[in-house]
């Protein structure tokens, strides 16, 4: 390609634009890296101040976005979507750079055009969650409804296969990714973990208060539930439960008096909380999970299940020399109620100034270097296929 970095012209295609979440901060690092790249999206629905934060040269949609009320619903156009991602003309960039949970891979490049796709997951409704998918389904014509939803399931998964095919570089989110990744498409990839804004969550190395804190959107799967029901059995510690959600009302249910509902916070007052709590208990499965980072950047340890991104994201006691938390094995209340005796029992070993420490080798800047300095080795000598030919170089 004989280009330097700086002299790319990128085009950035991402899923779909409905909130700043944790994977359109990655997409924000990406114009970080590459000032003025356009972005490419199935939808989006977010606020001029939200595009600006992702400042791009152009944010360019599907049609499928002048449906009336999209909004509502989006997510039930899956196949639509593979249709209008591969209707996106890439073709006068550089290089293609993908963030894709589902669809935004399958965009249609040149066989000179190296596209790198930055994988949050394989689409979980479609592969290893699709039972649970198909559970939730529920309501009048339940099994007319989930008959529909498995033959859709089922012809997303063949485009979803063959789509993965036109990758020349796939890069994973997390080891726990990384592995999923290779389970579902047989493809290897490299990993680099996403973006997370330390410098918004400062360390406090003073006394903590005497409670525990939980941050979340309170829906189901985020299994905020268990950590209330934990507590429940814990009388004597307090509970401090940050967020709001569907499942509000339900976990108030399940609640004793020492467990305190303070629903959504501004930014300055969720870092107050977690500064001053003495642990924050997590208990999702997650790809990566960006909130127990967060909590260790405020300086305050984590406790969390042993699987998935945060025992990625943790050094839990009697696993690392410098640990920042306790981890527990299963999604269950008992489990969680040993992990805080056992943290109680040790506290005085978790240093905050380790927390820091761990949670800054997760930041903003080092994600950039890592983007780039993978893009240029790839650029150098070659972006790494799995085809039996030698690497791909541009």
């Amino acid at each position: 390609m004989g280009k330097d970095l700086n002299q790319l012209d990128v085009g950035i295609v991402h899923d779909w634009l409905p909130v700043l979440g944790g994977a359109e901060k990655v997409v924000e690092q990406f114009t970080s890296v590459f000032p003025e790249s356009e972005i490419y999206t199935l939808f989006n629905f977010l606020n001029a101040e939200d595009e600006a934060f992702l400042n791009a040269k152009e944010i360019k949609v599907s049609r499928l976005n002048k449906l009336p009320f999209v909004e509502k619903y989006y997510r039930n156009l899956i196949l639509l979507c593979t249709r209008h991602i591969e209707q996106f003309d890439v073709s006068q960039h550089d290089l293609i750079l993908s963030s894709s949970a589902a669809l935004a891979k399958g965009v249609l490049t040149n066989v000179d055009q190296p596209h790198i796709c930055y994988m949050h997951s394989p689409a979980r409704y479609a592969w290893d969650l699709s039972h649970e998918y198909l559970k939730d389904i529920q309501g009048r014509f339940t099994f007319l409804k989930r008959e529909i939803a498995k033959e859709l399931i089922y012809r997303f998964r063949t485009w979803d296969q063959r789509s993965v095919n036109t990758i020349d570089a796939i890069i994973a989110n997390s080891h726990f990714i990384q592995r999923r990744i290779y389970k579902v498409y047989k493809r290897k990839s490299s990993v680099i973990y996403p973006p997370v804004n330390i410098d918004k969550f400062s360390l406090y190395e003073g006394d903590r208060d005497d409670y525990y804190v939980t941050a979340s959107r309170l829906v189901a799967y985020k299994k905020i539930d268990l950590i209330v029901k934990a507590f429940t059995k814990m009388k004597d510690k307090k509970l401090v439960v940050i967020g709001d959600g569907p499942e509000m009302n339900n976990l108030k249910q399940l609640a004793t008096p020492n467990v305190e509902f303070v629903g959504y916070q501004e930014l300055d007052d969720m870092i107050k909380l977690l500064q001053c709590a003495k642990a924050f208990v997590f208990a999702a499965f997650e790809d990566f999970g960006i909130l127990p980072v967060e909590a260790q950047a405020c300086g305050t340890p984590v406790i969390c299940l042993s699987q998935g991104g945060t025992s990625e994201t943790v050094n839990a006691m009697g696993h690392s020399d410098s640990p920042t938390g306790v981890w527990f094995d299963r999604q269950h209340e008992d489990d969680i109620v040993e992990a805080v005796i056992k943290f109680e029992s040790n506290i005085d070993k978790i240093l905050h100034s380790e927390c820091r420490k761990n949670a800054e080798s997760f930041g903003n800047q080092r994600f950039r270097n890592e983007i780039s300095g993978f893009i240029s080795n790839g650029l150098a000598n070659g972006f790494h296929s799995e085809s039996p030919d030698l690497p791909i170089k541009y």
